[in-house]
Order: structure tokens, then C-alpha cells, then sequence
């Protein structure tokens, strides 16, 4: 687990999906699932994503000046859930996709590691690596491996190539 990241079903995904009445994210080979309760799911196919992801934390998507409060001990405050940002091409537009929080709180460098991790391969033409299992399992074990240390844009980037290169490269 890094963040609000969990294998569920054999599908790794974004929220909780273990409890009833929640949202959450699933990666699938073909894209990104919204999941919510009496609803149909939505489906983002991979290619549609243009930017990377961002995360925000709090109950309302347009509250992405503040991205969210953190404790003094480095978690992730508030329990209102989250949402991952996005721009999605043909046609372009901004997108949102929520998510509800676990039980368990978050260590605020695991979802800003996360964050760079979903960045860091869309900028390099790879989110369908998310849809493997497999893969997010060797990427999210080097990721969760690492220390609570500083926390610089550099050094999210860092972490985020190497874990990459850790994961190898997927299933063809």
C-alpha cells in the first residue's frame, strides 16, 4: 500500500473498496474505472489522459488551491476522501475522478510519491502499466520501502523513475 493505493480484488486501485456505499479508482488493462455506489461504472481509457495525475484531498473537487492538509507528524488530515485530477484529450477537458479514504490514515510522502509515480508514467507514454498487477505490486513495494526523508520535487521524481525501472517492464 502507498497512500490511498491497495490491491482489492486483484486490481490494484485508488480508495477504499472494501467497504459499502464508496468511491474508488480501479486500474484495469484497459483504463481507469470510477467506481460508486448505485451507479455505472466510467471508464477512462488510458490513451485519453494527456497530463499527468495530481491528487487532491477534501469532500469537493474544486478545492485544488489548497491540496489538502497535513498533520504535523506528516499525515494526511481530514477524512473527507480525495480526488484525482486529470486533462483527457478528444475532446479535452478537465476531469475529476473521487475517491473515499481507508479506515487507516496516510503518510503524506506515500501519496505524494504515488502521485509522482501516476505522473511519472504518463509522462512517458505508460499508464497502461497500472492495468498490470503485477507490475503496481513490484513499483508500490519499492515505493512503500522508502523513507519519510525530504520530501523536494527533485527527489519525488527520483523516487518515481527508480521505481519504474525497479518494476521492469510489464507485461507486453
Amino acid at each position: 500500500m502507498v497512500g490511498p493505493l491497495e490491491l482489492a480484488s486483484g486490481h490494484w486501485g485508488v480508495g477504499d473498496a472494501t467497504r459499502p456505499d464508496t468511491h474508488w479508482v480501479e486500474f484495469r488493462p484497459d483504463g481507469l474505472y470510477q467506481r460508486e455506489p448505485d451507479s455505472e461504472e466510467r471508464l477512462i481509457p488510458w490513451s485519453r489522459i494527456v497530463t499527468g495525475i495530481w491528487i487532491t484531498w477534501g469532500k469537493h473537487s474544486w478545492n485544488t488551491n489548497s491540496r489538502g492538509m497535513y498533520t504535523p507528524k506528516g499525515m494526511v488530515a481530514g477524512r473527507d476522501g480525495g480526488w484525482m485530477h486529470m486533462t483527457l484529450r478528444h475532446p479535452y477537458e478537465d476531469y475529476q475522478l473521487r475517491f473515499d479514504q481507508h479506515a487507516r490514515p496516510y503518510r503524506a510522502v506515500d501519496a505524494l510519491r504515488l502521485e509522482y509515480l501516476l505522473r511519472q508514467l504518463i509522462d512517458e507514454g505508460k499508464p497502461h502499466l497500472l492495468g498490470d498487477p503485477e507490475w503496481v505490486g513490484r513499483a508500490v513495494a519499492y515505493l512503500a520501502d522508502g523513507k519519510n526523508s525530504w520530501i523536494t520535487y527533485r527527489a519525488l521524481w527520483r523516487v518515481a523513475a527508480e521505481a519504474v525501472a525497479a518494476a521492469g517492464p510489464g507485461s507486453p
